[in-house]
């Protein structure tokens, strides 16, 4: 799986289009919904700590995990901002070790989706089960298929700022489900210039009914799909499906 390394510095400038704000409601709102209104939750794939921070205001107890180094960095700064008690932990999600159980585990913005193997993913998904309390919740988001064939595809996204600029170059193979984004970075340097910087990134497109099929292999029970992120079931033009899993019960059996 790939970690964001000089596009770290500059991911939540060229993500602002994101509205985490609403997200995190979202979250707290099938948290809530299913008895967790505090106590500790996980977040996988947690970037610069965006949504971690967001949960944490809200009440929980985060830990945030990453396999990037340099996200974690612009995610302990925004921590030394603000003051929150959140644990950030440098590992990759298919490898994560936790103390002990949690109440529930998210995971957004398609961190999943860089899991390019299945067996990986539901290595991922039995980790999620064994660190889960008797009940516990685990929420995430995938890209469906449907957006990366349909949508990104083969196309260019480009953004030029006095901060930086990037060009996020997309292609899709239908037959192995694998889009590959190739990122040039430009920063700019003290002395006028610029730097820069190439990033490959691979993510998989999972259909609905595989990523079911896997929750249930990790011991999980599947409790809803939504068109992410509203109440609406997901159909076949969902751009980004919201799972809803829950632990069944493995620790008092």
């Amino acid at each position: 799986m790939e970690a964001y390394g000089k596009f770290a510095q500059v991911y939540d400038l060229f993500m602002d289009n994101i509205d985490y704000e609403s997200w995190a409601a979202y979250v707290e709102k099938h948290l809530k919904a299913r008895g967790i209104e505090d106590g500790l939750v996980l977040e996988l794939g947690c970037g610069t700590g965006t949504m971690t921070g967001l949960l944490a205001q809200k009440g929980y107890d985060m830990i945030g995990v990453d396999n990037s180094e340099e996200m974690l960095a612009e995610a302990m700064k925004k921590k030394m901002e603000t003051g929150q008690d959140i644990l950030y932990l440098l590992q990759d999600m298919q490898e994560f070790e936790l103390y002990g159980t949690v109440r529930a585990i998210i995971s957004v913005c398609d961190s999943l989706n860089y899991i390019t193997d299945r067996k990986e993913l539901l290595q991922v998904f039995r980790l999620v089960n064994n660190y889960l309390d008797p009940g516990g919740i685990f929420l995430f988001d995938m890209n469906t298929v449907h957006k990366y064939r349909d949508i990104l595809g083969e196309t260019t996204i480009a953004e030029n700022r006095d901060e930086g600029s990037f060009i996020w170059e997309n292609s899709y193979d239908p037959e192995n489900g694998i889009n590959i984004y190739e990122l040039a970075v430009f920063l700019p340097r003290e002395d006028g210039l610029y730097e820069k910087c190439e990033e490959l990134h691979c993510q998989k497109a999972y259909e609905q009914s595989e990523i079911e099929a896997l929750i249930a292999e990790a011991g999980m029970e599947l409790v809803a799909v939504y068109d992410a992120y509203t109440m609406n079931p997901a159909s076949k033009d969902s751009e980004r499906l919201f799972f809803v899993a829950k632990e069944k019960g493995k620790h008092t059996a």
